[in-house]
């Protein structure tokens, strides 16, 4: 339908004129008003819900708080007898494989090179290796991660303190020791410790340098981390604590601690949040409220992080020292890659951050705040008690309570016994004994490592996804009832852990509709509800002309995919690939609603994600209440069968088919085209075979799910919309996956259909095609399963 006969019906709606057959078309929808909502109304969707999506991560400090008992806060004995909540936090960072045992750090030298690599003042520095995690496969103990870096040991003396100094992402050991240029002398905070009587451990961390054109080393390996639930944090956690494990062993009774500056102090921060052997944080260039999450770099995106931990929560249970100092920051603007900005805290921030709220002894340098911060000040270490803080310049002080605060006592100044020492003077830098260790080749094997491992996760994880669903397979030979009555804990994990619950009641319709067009076959109006504050939903409803007084019709519920709009699947758009399937399926007699869904607008809409996902949220969270919003309201109209409503997407639409079916049980079935394959695979591959497929090197990086590996993949999340009636409708050209793989996936889910005992409910369909809509199998699918005669052929 041409944009000149709807802009012809809405001036004759002013003008009060008829056209064509608008006499027998009433201006808007039973039991709706009128819809005066003008412009882009898909653009003015996705702003509102970016509203809702702002509002949530503002509040979600408040909500933090509200978790803990401030009288345990106050009182030091209670604090210690608080339940330890690292299993949540170790799950939603990856941290769930166990450790490998060794008994000492392996010295990494060749024939040309000793490990003993470089010596400074009072220190000796090794190049060292450590096992960390073993292959995936369960008999295979083989050491698939290794922790690689330095080591610096105290030379002619026993170690007053043991630490884990971790250097931002972007800066190597060797920097943080001195033994490379790029940071002032008293940055160099690996060196000091050592200097002043530390055994130092400096691991490497993967860098933020592009692995392929705008597509980072960290973010690579992040994808197909996150989509098996792993992540590269928790990858760099247990490096961490690979090492602490070893340190305890040899610490003789010493203090450990753990320090950081930008992405290491976040690694720090984790591990010392998740090991209580780790007695003191020391952090730098880092600690901010977190809620600007969803635009620093997509590595730091933690599924569900700020339902339960800001930074501040991170620190409770650990003695910490927080440097205000700047951070590195680096701005991105995208590409294949996420677009992100670090910046650095703001004073006024720093002014508000809640820090007496959070940890056993919250402590910070008090710095008058100027604009010559220096890059990092100087760190200092107390010998006994590895106090690490800052020179005697800057004293380390209590911080009192912010007003606000009721009822917070102030901390206690710095106990007399636990004062910053100076570090001896600065002298020589270290210096190399040997050629400098190949820092790129050492990288590029840590990086090797994360991808292989990812790779060896992914071939195990059709075996954790078979234990997973177990329980509702088991179900099957006891029939349908008892099949549904399972599912049902399934759909809920589903909704709660993997889609993310939306946690928030829909309310009333408000649905406004207007007059968008009409033939003599039918009449179309735009429609809009209200699902949340804020947040709408919209589409385009196709009502025959021929329904009868009384009569109620089965709906279409007709999907576009990525950057597509409900005007696509009407044909209004010449969008050849819907072959304005929306339209033909209202002329074949079925009543069609072609919602707008979220995905359109490139970054608007990516962004969106990544702002949900730090409250346990995805895109599908806003989603499904839409279409549950959108099917109740339906079921209103007088002319529909609210028993017979199908849902039919390609695409981002056939994504859709998948997920939002299963949640909302007022689809009766559901048609997936032009998406259905092998899922977690072409999320998680990097193999040669998949680079054409994968989305680990394509510019999607909204895509990616939390650990739909040990859950559901297609095939598992067919199994939720079963015993509903369930088609594939696949083109043998389409380049989203490969036939073989379809095939595979489809497998699985034709037996459990046949198990169950009803196998004409699921149907694929093959056609000499490309990536678009057929319109012949997954008609007649339709007819049948919603109980509407096809029209007949002509002769």
């Amino acid at each position: 339908m041409s944009r000149l006969i709807r802009l012809t019906v809405r001036l004759s709606l002013v003008l009060g004129c008829a056209v064509h057959v608008s006499a027998e078309a009433p201006p808007q929808l039973p039991g709706t008003k009128p819809l005066k909502l003008e412009g882009d109304i898909a653009s003015h969707m996705i702003d509102g819900i970016d509203k809702f999506l702002m509002r949530k991560l503002a509040e979600s400090e408040a909500r933090r708080a509200r978790r803990l008992n401030n009288e345990f806060i106050l009182n030091r004995e209670a604090v210690k007898k608080l339940p330890f909540h690292g299993h949540d936090l170790k799950t939603i960072i990856g941290v769930v494989d166990p450790r490998v045992p060794f008994d000492a750090p392996e010295l990494v030298a060749t024939t040309d090179r000793p490990a003993l690599v470089a010596r400074g003042v009072g220190f000796d520095v090794y190049a060292i290796r450590w096992p960390v995690l073993y292959d995936p496969q369960p008999d295979r103990k083989i050491v698939s991660i290794h922790g690689e870096g330095l080591l610096l040991l105290p030379r002619g003396k026993k170690p007053v303190g043991d630490v884990v100094a971790i250097p931002h992402c972007d800066h190597t050991p060797e920097q943080i020791v001195g033994l490379a240029p790029g940071l002032p002398p008293e940055s160099q905070y690996a060196r000091r410790l050592a200097e002043g009587g530390c055994r130092v451990v400096v691991p490497t961390l993967i860098n933020r340098d592009d692995y392929i054109k705008n597509l980072t080393h960290r973010e690579y390996i992040y994808r197909s981390a996150f989509e098996l639930g792993r992540h590269i944090i928790g990858y760099e956690v247990q490096k961490v604590l690979a090492a602490i494990d070893w340190l305890d062993k040899t610490s003789q009774g010493r203090r450990l601690a753990t320090m950081g500056y930008g992405d290491g102090a976040m690694i720090a921060m984790y591990a010392a949040a998740l090991e209580q052997r780790i007695d003191l944080l020391s952090i730098s260039g880092y600690l901010s409220t977190r809620e600007r999450v969803w635009a620093e770099p997509i590595d730091r995106n933690v599924f569900g992080r700020l339902l339960r931990y800001g930074d501040y929560e991170l620190a409770q249970d650990v003695q910490l020292i927080a440097e205000h100092a700047p951070s590195p920051t680096r701005t991105f603007n995208g590409g294949r890659g996420a677009p992100y900005e670090i910046v650095d805290v703001t004073k006024e921030q720093h002014k508000h951050i809640p820090w007496i709220r959070w940890g056993q002894f919250a402590i910070l340098d008090v710095h008058k705040f100027t604009d010559d911060i220096p890059y990092v000040d100087p760190f200092t270490c107390r010998s006994d008690d590895v106090i690490i803080g800052l020179t005697s310049d800057n004293p380390v002080v209590g911080i009192p309570v912010p007003k606000r605060f009721k009822g917070f006592q102030e901390l206690p100044a710095l106990p007399d016994d636990v004062k910053p020492a100076k570090l001896p003077p600065l002298g020589q830098p270290p210096k190399w004994l040997t050629q400098p260790v190949d820092t790129k080749a050492r990288h590029a094997r840590q990086f090797n490592e994360m991808d292989r491992h990812n790779q060896a996760l992914l071939r195990e994880s059709e075996v954790k996804r078979a234990a997973f669903m177990k329980r509702l397979y088991d179900a099957v030979p006891r029939g349908i009832d008892a099949y549904n009555k399972v599912a049902a804990d399934y759909r809920r994990v589903f909704r709660e852990e993997v889609i993310g619950a939306h946690r928030f009641n829909t309310g009333s319709f408000n649905a406004r509709s207007r007059l968008d067009a009409e033939t003599d076959q039918w009449t179309r109006y735009e429609v809009v509800l209200d699902v949340f504050p804020d947040v709408i939903a919209y589409g385009l409803l196709i009502v025959p002309k021929d329904i009868k007084d009384g009569e109620r019709r089965p709906v279409v519920v007709c999907q576009h995919g990525l950057e597509g709009r409900p005007q696509d699947v009407i044909g209004e758009k010449s969008h050849h690939y819907y072959k304005a399937f929306a339209t033909t399926l209202a002329e074949r007699g079925f009543v069609t609603f072609a919602p707008q869904n979220i995905y359109i607008f490139k970054d608007r809409f990516r962004v969106l994600q990544r702002k949900a996902n730090p409250l346990g949220m995805t895109l599908f969270s806003i989603m499904v209440p839409q279409h549950q919003q959108i099917t109740e309201w339906l079921k209103t109209q007088p002319f529909v069968d609210g028993k017979r409503i199908g849902f039919y997407g390609l695409s981002y639409g056939g994504k859709s088919a998948m997920r939002i079916p299963p949640l909302v049980d007022n689809y009766c079935l559901s048609i997936c085209s032009a998406d259905f394959n092998e899922w977690v695979w072409k999320n998680a591959s990097t193999s040669t075979f998949a680079k054409r497929y994968t989305y680990a090197n394509k510019g999607e990086y909204e895509i990616f799910e939390w650990d739909l590996g040990s859950t559901f993949n297609y095939a598992e999340m067919a199994a939720l919309i079963a015993p509903r009636p369930f088609m594939v409708e696949r083109g043998h050209d389409d380049g989203v996956a490969p036939d073989e793989t379809v095939a595979y996936e489809y497998a699985k889910v034709r037996r459990l259909y046949a198990k169950l005992g009803i196998p004409d409910r699921t149907r694929i369909e093959y056609f000499n095609g490309p990536h678009a809509i057929n319109g012949v199998g997954t008609f007649e699918f339709l007819h049948k399963h919603l109980d509407w005669p096809a029209p007949k052929r002509k002769e």
